[in-house]
Order: C-alpha cells, then structure tokens, then sequence
C-alpha cells in the first residue's frame, strides 16, 4: 500500500492489523510520534490526518491509504528565515526543554489552527458567540483546554503551552 505522509507518498507492505502508529515508526523510521498508552488516552501518538489530530495508536493503516498525514517531523520542517519552523522556534524562545514524550501532543494546537478555524465550538472553552463561520481564537486558555489530558513526563508542558499559542496568535 501506499501512504501519504509529510507530503510524500511512501511504499509500505504491512500486515492488515498494523496501526499507522507502527507503520510510522515501523516501516517508516518516523519516530517523535510515540507508543504511550495504548488506548489513545495519552496523545503521545498524535498526528494530523486530513488536518485533524489523531490517535494513530487506534488507527488501522491500511484504512489511511490516500489519505494526508502530517508527523511531527513534518511540522518542525525548515521555514525560509532562519531554516526552523515557527514552532521550534517558539519552543526555543520559550526554553521548551523536554524530553519529547509529549511533543506530538504539545504542537497539536498550533499545527491545526487552520483546521479549528473550520470547526468552532471544538473545546469547552471556547467563545460561544462566536458566528458559525469564525475562526476560533486560540487564547491562552483554548490552548490548554486542548492540550488538556496530554501527558507530559518532563514538566515542560506550561512553556509548550504558550509556544503553541506564541505560534497561532
């Protein structure tokens, strides 16, 4: 089958009960997305599918073929300034030193902020008089509301919030 990830269509042979989680780090070599729980609970194996976050850890990959799915090594590709992209960037401004467990989840709502602006209404927090088709504005407490459950092992996750939000605002 073939899959397409971080803009590029990969070749892969896979059992049919592969998830796309193991078809990433497995067949792929795309390892900052990680095995944590097991029960998609954790958000250590987010990735962006067709724009939406995902647990790839529930996710069969053959049911993905055609599909777009975005890593964390797509999102943190060189940007034309200074070679890094604005989320690693933000990361660095804010001294994001981790571990990485986390960090598929921690860039999640910076790298799908053009999504949400799509679906309003998407977390607990978010403006209710907002007119159907506005963005919704990622405050310091929608970024948290959506990082909220992620887990984070290092301690990390105060300064990850505020550079997803540094990136989106």
């Amino acid at each position: 089958m073939t899959l397409r990830v971080n803009d590029a269509d990969h070749r892969v042979e896979l059992e049919h009960s592969a998830t796309l989680l193991e078809a990433l780090r497995e067949a792929l070599g795309l390892t900052a997305s990680q095995k944590g729980c097991d029960d998609g609970l954790c958000g250590t194996c987010t990735v962006l599918l067709e724009g939406r976050r995902v647990n790839s850890c529930l996710l069969l990959a053959v049911a993905q073929e055609g599909r777009e799915i975005i890593t964390v090594e797509g999102l943190v590709a060189a940007d034309a300034d200074d070679g890094r992209h604005p989320l690693r960037r933000a990361a660095e401004d804010r001294d994001v030193l981790r571990c990485a467990y986390c960090a598929p989840e921690q860039h999640r709502p910076a790298a799908e902020a053009p999504a949400a602006g799509d679906a309003p209404g998407t977390s607990v927090v978010t403006e209710i008089d907002l007119p159907a088709d506005a963005p919704v504005r990622l405050t310091a407490d929608e970024v948290r509301d959506r990082l909220s459950g992620h887990l984070c092992r290092c301690g990390a996750y105060p300064n990850g919030a505020g550079a997803g939000q540094d990136v989106v605002v």
